[in-house]
């Protein structure tokens, strides 16, 4: 996902852009309002999300989310250390996706940037989208969360499901550790790299495939789709 940073302090944006890639964006940097409108020609195409600091040096940044959104329906995730109640409503009604007080916990903003983004992909999801995955003999169910194997049904916890239907929307890409842990469980890697090993080792043994998820050493994991 290319990602669009508004933020002044260079310091802050290296730092963030530097996690920001490790989890798989591509990283545009932003210095000022005038760089971000000028970065969102033509019609911010290209852009999944864009973080947007209201502390810039030209422009109010509510004035640029404005602006923003004049111009793009991309998501906006306000991120500023203003943390009243007003300030928080202005920017919604400016038509901020969501708002974020520093200082953050990287895992938290990483899963605002996901959730704004996956709403967004349900929102402009074309009628008929895709609400079933079948590989091989299994079959996901998204919309009652439901898995079978050889039509037999499998119960899997909420997470087994999530991080199941996360592999095998991409059947053959592997996903890195960090990414799981980010999108799956909404927090960052630290202290939870033992989690994801006992739910992919449970899903191995519920869905009786234990060459399904394959282990891909040092990065992370792949679903392998039967008969590839």
């Amino acid at each position: 996902m290319r990602l669009l940073l508004v933020e002044d302090d260079n310091h802050v944006a290296a730092a963030l852009s530097a996690v920001l890639a490790r989890h798989g964006f591509d990283v545009t940097h932003a210095r000022s309002g005038e760089e971000a409108l000028q970065a969102l020609v033509p019609e911010g195409v290209g852009f999944g999300v864009i973080l947007l600091d209201l502390g810039l040096p030209d422009q109010d940044g509510y004035e640029v989310c404005g602006k923003i959104r004049k111009r793009t329906s991309t998501p906006v995730i306000m991120v500023t250390a203003r943390s009243d109640v007003r300030s928080r409503i202005h920017g919604l009604n400016l038509g901020a996706d969501d708002y974020v007080v520093k200082p953050y916990d990287t895992g938290e903003l990483l899963a605002r940037i996901h959730a704004v983004s996956r709403r967004t992909a349900h929102e402009d999801a074309p009628d008929g989208a895709e609400t079933a995955l079948r590989l091989g003999p299994v079959h996901i169910e998204l919309p009652t969360r439901q898995v079978s194997v050889d039509g037999s049904i499998v119960q899997l916890t909420r997470k087994e499901f999530d991080l199941l239907a996360l592999l095998a929307q991409r059947p053959g890409v592997v996903f890195r550790r960090e990414q799981i842990i980010s999108e799956v469980w909404r927090t960052s890697w630290e202290g939870t790299g033992r989690t994801l090993e006992v739910h992919v080792a449970s899903l191995r043994a519920k869905l009786r495939m234990p060459a399904l998820i394959e282990t891909v050493r040092g990065v992370g994991y792949r679903l392998v789709a039967p008969g590839s």
